[in-house]
Order: structure tokens, then sequence, then C-alpha cells
């Protein structure tokens, strides 16, 4: 890698930590099996970018094991695919530099590096994770080359609003753009007509004069106007603050009078079980997902013409149920069923 190109990483690397919203602290201790083995230590930020897509800033620091010398010290940036912060594998690409000496403490030559691989992460906690890295990572210095495996734990803290930047605008009454992250390729569903001024904020679902579709429409209305929000793990909307995906849902169907429970796989086992087929949904169905196939890691809100609204990564957003689209597919993978709450 050229220094103008390492130039440009580390650039990109203070943007994003200077702007992005941190949503976990990771560390890991590792070995780098080249010329008698390194002993590898890491220490760093992650968070989501779009979709499966996530970006790790991080600082380095190898030391040769045993006695000999030798130290390499420097930062990098690794891009993370299908990291979604549920338990499964993900594939890993990182770059980096720093300053170091194959054969002293001196720090005294430029190096840089990249290292491609895969890692998998579990899940003993919801606020904790353990996780390892197998890669094959290159170092300039010396034409250095060999695998390098890793194993460390990350810690989800939510997100952290930088200094100066307002919070996403929210209004009990009136919408945001719909189109601020909505992907420019899905048509987006026509809201109800607004209520009357006279219309209660909350309407029992057993109000007789609020049929189910109509309040269905209201609960999507609802989460709609929640088009980008943040995530933020734990989030529920309180006081102004992001979403995480089960705090949208039970956000939205508390608004009109409909307790659900607070996280996911509790809210998986609530209505009705509805057919796993696009056709058979309506708007205001759940939707589960699973990142490996066992317990339920994600939920989301049908809204109609084949598109569900949830809160990833990158915040409260519209995608598409589909196998033929590029981000939709990624979901439609991990589509395990979907629930009615309200009676058909």
């Amino acid at each position: 890698m050229t220094l103008r190109a390492l130039t440009i990483v580390t650039t990109l690397s203070i943007v994003v930590g200077t702007t992005a919203e941190a949503q976990g602290f990771v560390g890991q201790i590792g070995r780098f099996y080249d010329d008698g083995g390194w002993t590898l230590y890491r220490v760093g930020l992650s968070r989501g970018l779009i979709g499966p897509v996530g970006l790790a800033y991080h600082g380095d620091y190898m030391t040769r094991v045993g006695d000999g010398d030798g130290a390499f010290a420097g930062a990098g940036l690794d891009i993370t695919a299908f990291r979604t912060g549920a338990q499964g594998p993900y594939a890993v690409l990182g770059v980096g530099g720093g300053l170091g000496s194959p054969h002293s403490k001196s720090f005294s030559s430029f190096w840089t590096t990249w290292s491609a691989g895969a890692g998998y992460d579990l899940l003993p906690a919801s606020f904790l994770t353990f996780g390892g890295e197998l890669r094959w990572r290159e170092i300039s210095l010396d034409h250095r080359g060999g695998l390098e495996l890793a194993a460390g734990l990350g810690l989800r803290f939510g997100t952290s609003r930088p200094a100066g930047k307002a919070p996403a605008p929210t209004s009990d009454t009136g919408h945001q753009p719909i189109s601020r992250n909505t992907p420019s390729h899905l048509p987006l569903p026509a809201p109800p007509a607004p209520a009357s001024s006279s219309q209660p904020s909350e309407v029992p679902a057993s109000s007789a004069t609020y049929g189910s579709a109509a309040l269905a429409d209201s609960v999507v209305e609802t989460a709609t106007e929640m088009m980008g929000r943040r995530y933020e793990y734990g989030g529920t909307g309180e006081e102004g603050e992001g979403f995480d995906c089960s705090g949208l849902i039970q956000y939205a169907y508390a608004k009109h009078g409909v307790s659900l429970p607070r996280v996911s796989a509790d809210q998986a086992r609530q209505g009705t079980p509805v057919a796993k087929d696009p056709n058979a949904l309506l708007p205001g169905d759940l939707l589960t997902f699973s990142n490996s196939g066992g317990p339920v890691t994600h939920v989301a809100l049908y809204i109609g013409n084949g598109q569900f609204i949830h809160s990833a990564s990158s915040g409260v957003q519209i995608s598409l149920l589909s196998p033929d689209d590029p981000y939709g597919r990624w979901w439609y993978e991990r589509w395990v069923g979907a629930r009615r709450i309200l009676g058909s």
C-alpha cells in the first residue's frame, strides 16, 4: 500500500470517528504467525454503516513472542460484512499502518498493512459479545505475511450524539420526510388520512368504532413518522432518543393503546402466526428474523407493497422483503416468520 493510500484511509478513519455514532467498544488479543510469532493487542470502536456493513477503527500494538526484540504500533480501519449485532459469522477486510521495527523497539520505520478473513460472534449477554477472528495479514516492512488469530470481547453501549448535533426532529402530528433513509428504488406507501383533532391520541385495540385495518394503518403511520431516527441499542424513543428494533415496534403500537413486550424474542410470541408468504401479510403484521435460524434476533413492521419498516444499524428505514433486491435479499434470507398482532 502506498503512503498516499494510507493517508486517505487514515483521514477516513478520523472523519468517521468524529461524526459517527459509536455503538460498541472492542478489545482483542491474538497471535500473528510470522518469524517466530508476534503477540497482538487491539482496542477500538465499532459501529454499523448501512445494512449488514459495519466499521471499526482501532489502535494496534504487536511485540515479538518471548524475549525477542521488535515491536509495531499503529492504527487501523476494518470494514465488516454481515456483522449485525446478532450471533453468527461475518467477513472482515482491514488496512492500517504506523511505526515500528522488526529487530528493536525504536519505532524507527514506517509500515503499512492489509488483512482479510472471517470472524464469529457469540452473545453471552445482551450488552456483551465474545468472538474470534482468523485473517491473513501482510505487512510492508520486510514483506512479512502470515496467519493472524485473535479473540476478544465487545461491549455495546448504544450511540452517542456528537456535540452540537441535534436529535432527529419528530412531531406528534406531522411526518418527517420519509425519503430521508429510504432506498430510492422503493415505492413509498401512502400514509393514512390524518385523524381529526377530536380523535384521542390512544385508541384501545378493542374499540368497536376503530377497526383492525384502520388501527393497523395508524400503527404504520406512527412508525413511519420515526423515519431517520438513529439506531440505539436499548432505545425506546423516549425524550428524542433512538430505537432498537423491538423498541420501534413497541413504541408504534403503544401509541395506539396496544401493549407489547420490550424485547424481540417476546414480541415474536404475541398475536397469531401468519404463513411465511409475502402474499399472506397485512400492514401491521410483525415480521421476525434470525441471523442463524435459531432464536429471533430482529423484528420489523410490515407496511404493505412488500415493504417493512425497522430500526437497523443505520436507523429507522424502509426495506424490501424480496429475494431479488440487493439489500432486501439479506433480510429475506433471515426471515423466519410473521405474527398478526391485530385481528384480521
